[in-house]
């Protein structure tokens, strides 16, 4: 079993307060969750007003899938979400062993 996380560092440009930033913010979470089925939230940068830190997880038999998988929704939040900007994103692995 493989458990992926991709962190989103987002810009969110032109934000003058906590509550127009998660306005636009958590739009996106829930469009993630809903589009490719992971299970997202913001998870850093919480007060900052024009920077946001999302996370989505996903759990899955193969690292090669979700690796794809995560790196489609970098893909997506590009094309789909132009008022954000990614700062960075990173996936990382965490490998289960099934005991017997």
């Amino acid at each position: 079993m493989v458990l992926g996380l991709l962190s989103l560092h987002l810009m969110v440009p032109g934000c003058t307060s906590l509550k127009e930033k998660r306005s636009r913010i958590k739009p996106l979470v829930l469009r993630l969750h809903r589009e490719f089925n992971v299970s997202t939230a913001e998870i850093g940068r919480l007060d900052a007003w024009q920077e946001a830190l999302v996370g989505c997880v996903m759990i899955s038999n193969e690292t090669a899938f979700t690796h794809k998988a995560l790196q489609q929704i970098v893909v997506w939040v590009e094309n789909s979400w132009p008022d954000l900007q990614i700062i960075d994103d990173q996936i990382e692995f965490l490998n289960f062993q099934e005991k017997q």
